[in-house]
């Protein structure tokens, strides 16, 4: 009989695991878990956070330092007695890619176990297609992305790449993009690239990174707003993720709002985007053009058509006036809206992110206005309305967490 311990990632990928090798990962899992949410801490402070004895939690934290996973930072003051040491993540000694899928381009980064950035590329070259060279194309970024890094392959223990549309990310399956095989798009992404992949939905990645990493600490109920080409929410309720019974909550822009005859692209007429989007911000403003408006960003297009989501945001921070009022158009309908969901949900916190986030004010002032006008004053009085900290690095920060939480099991 082999004596060969096995190591906490080792145990962690084993299947059938029982009895008392069960209980010493859990237990594993548990101190990672308090490391990585609450800081640093001694033996004292884990036996009486987890109920376990001195010389347990010694064995568990000195079998994670073996592994690299865990690092003793020395001894700190104490009151009396013995100084007791500080154990702690070791930063280096794992790794998480997140990766951003946009319409037009990717965002994609590395973070270590303590959540730090080692490295980020934004608005990477990338169109997203529902096909299999698309699918391809996104495979090959990340290699070539994991490759370049300063670190070993070996090192990175989980990806998480986020798309839009309904994701499943408890079986992996993504029903908007790529959805060609029998096997899950996450084992498919999986075998090419080598490292365990986790799916989830854009908005609600990048609604959680926001919490983690953007928002202001305290926070329980937070409603993140993702307006983009499409539009999407991220709903935190209690401080979790709010997943509903199928994992696809949050699709308020296909709402049936109104009653027109323009095909969303979720195949359906009268949603929310149809009116209330980047992607009619862009049809309503060529439509302006072609009827006569004048604009700043025909001044070096030579036709209509080439007219970008990414032009017209620019426009308006050059205070083009077409531009602004489209915009403050766009944040009206929203905000009515929002109102309906501040109603129901009651959130301390309404983060506006993803693309039209970057024009500001000129966004969110006119969805703050329609929500005054349309909620319940005794909801909304409780409720404020901030712009993304983070921005384009909410959804990696995001991914690269959930990554974490669920490839480690953390709460």
């Amino acid at each position: 009989m082999s004596n060969i311990r096995k190591s906490f990632l080792e145990e962690l990928g084993g299947e059938h695991i029982t009895g008392v090798a069960y209980k010493n990962v859990y237990q594993k899992k548990s101190i990672i878990s308090y490391f990585a949410n609450v800081g640093n801490a001694t033996i004292a402070e884990l036996c009486k956070e987890f109920n376990l004895s001195a010389p347990k939690v010694t064995n568990l934290v000195n079998e994670l330092i073996i592994d690299g996973l865990v690092q003793d930072y020395g001894k700190i003051d104490s009151t009396g007695g013995r100084k007791p040491n500080l154990y702690g993540l070791a930063p280096d000694s794992g790794f998480f890619l997140g990766i951003d899928v946009k319409t037009h381009s990717i965002n994609i980064g590395l973070t270590d176990l303590q959540k730090n950035i080692v490295k980020i590329e934004e608005h990477y070259p990338y169109r997203l297609n529902n096909s299999e060279e698309s699918l391809m194309e996104l495979c090959r970024i990340i290699n070539t992305f994991i490759k370049d890094l300063p670190i070993p392959k070996s090192k990175i223990l989980g990806i998480g790449i986020n798309l839009s549309g309904r994701i499943n990310y408890t079986t992996g399956y993504s029903y908007s993009f790529f959805h060609f095989y029998e096997d899950p798009l996450s084992k498919i992404i999986e075998s090419q690239v080598g490292i365990r992949v986790f799916l989830e939905n854009d908005s609600r990645a990048m609604a959680y990174g926001e919490f983690c990493a953007g928002v202001d600490g305290g926070l329980k109920h937070v409603l993140f707003l993702n307006l983009d080409h499409g539009l999407g929410s991220g709903i935190i309720m209690n401080g979790q993720l709010y997943y509903g019974k199928s994992g696809y909550s949050g699709e308020f822009g296909h709402m049936p709002v109104y009653d027109n005859e323009i095909l969303c692209h979720c195949g359906k007429k009268g949603c929310l985007e149809t009116e209330a989007s980047g992607r009619a911000l862009v049809r309503m403003f060529k439509e302006k053009v072609a009827e006569g408006s004048s604009t700043l960003v025909m001044r070096d297009k030579q036709h209509i058509d080439e007219i970008t989501l990414e032009d017209i945001i620019e426009a308006a921070h050059n205070d083009d006036v077409l531009a602004i009022e489209l915009i403050a158009q766009v944040g009206e309908k929203i905000g009515r809206i929002v109102a309906g969901l501040i109603n129901v949900f009651n959130p301390e916190l309404v983060v506006i992110g993803g693309s039209l986030a970057a024009t500001g004010e000129y966004i969110r002032l006119p969805i703050k206005s329609a929500v005054n006008r349309c909620s319940l004053s005794l909801v909304n009085n409780d409720t404020t309305f901030k712009l993304s900290k983070l921005g384009n690095r909410a959804g990696v920060i995001g991914a690269c967490l959930l990554a974490r939480n669920r490839l480690l099991d953390l709460a």
